[in-house]
């Protein structure tokens, strides 16, 4: 007979195994009115124990069962815990990434720095009616 920690375990696992599928950190894409596709991100994380142990054995007063092979005592636990990271909006030729809490400056700065460079170019173009270098 296999010892009782290994049908804790198992049942635990199984369990994690059904709460969070690859859909619970990359959604199901909703296309808006718009035309732009959005795609929900989130962090996933998870965490598992599982103990127990063999009790002393038993004396007269506490007899076991007779089917009884080992006088074990155990449990388990697992969480999850999901947390939303932001929303991939993908419209025409552009992907953008919003994310689900509020931005530091540098982290603002640092996606629109495509978009200036590409105003900076335009407006280079346009001044001296040629391609330019860029």
């Amino acid at each position: 007979m296999d010892h009782p920690i290994g049908e804790l375990m198992q049942t635990a696992m199984s369990s994690m195994r059904d709460m969070v599928d690859v859909n619970t950190v990359v959604g199901e894409p909703v296309v808006a009115s718009s035309g732009a596709t959005v795609i929900p991100i989130s962090k996933v994380s998870f965490g598992y124990v599982t103990a127990g142990g063999d009790l002393p054995a038993p004396d007269k007063r506490h007899p076991l069962p007779a089917n009884a092979e080992f006088p074990f005592a155990g449990g388990s636990g697992a969480g999850v815990s999901v947390q939303p990271v932001g929303f991939l909006v993908i419209s025409g030729d552009s992907i953008r990434m919003l994310p689900a809490q509020s931005m530091t400056v540098a982290d603002r700065m640092v996606e629109l720095i495509p978009g200036v460079v590409e105003d900076v170019k335009n407006l280079l173009r346009r001044e001296d009616g040629s391609q330019g270098l860029m």
